[in-house]
């Protein structure tokens, strides 16, 4: 797989990762988010990395680096789905994600966006998780 599907759903992206990232992957996936962002108009990505096994270091970076450029382009980064394992691995190795937002599951990351984001597509001021 060249490519991570990138999913619109009204005014949100969805990324789905169901492939191990490597780093040009990674890369790729950073260029193609940023582009639907703009071509979009996105004002909010979600981000499932549920079925990763393994987050390397340069993966927590990009993940962080994702979540920056969104925001730069006015849109909410939230990260769902990470495996006990992964958080471990990430504290372990002093990644930490700022900026990025995390929920338990796609449903709870999307209930966090919505609240995030008015129905105008303009940031709310609620603050849930600073």
């Amino acid at each position: 797989m060249d490519k991570i599907p990138i999913l619109r759903m009204g005014r949100f992206l969805l990324v789905t990762i169901q492939v191990d990232m490597h780093d040009q992957l990674a890369l790729a996936l950073q260029e193609d988010l940023t582009s639907r962002i703009v071509k979009d108009g996105a004002r909010g990505v979600l981000i499932d990395i549920s079925s990763l096994e393994i987050v390397d270091s340069f993966i927590g970076r990009m993940l962080g680096t994702i979540a920056s450029m969104s925001r730069m382009l006015d849109a909410e980064t939230v990260l769902v789905g990470m495996q006990p394992a992964v958080a471990i691995t990430m504290v372990e190795l002093g990644l930490a994600l700022p900026g990025v937002r995390t929920a338990l599951d796609v449903d709870k990351g999307m209930e966090m966006l919505r609240s995030r984001i008015g129905p105008d597509g303009e940031m709310t001021g609620h603050d849930p998780d600073p």
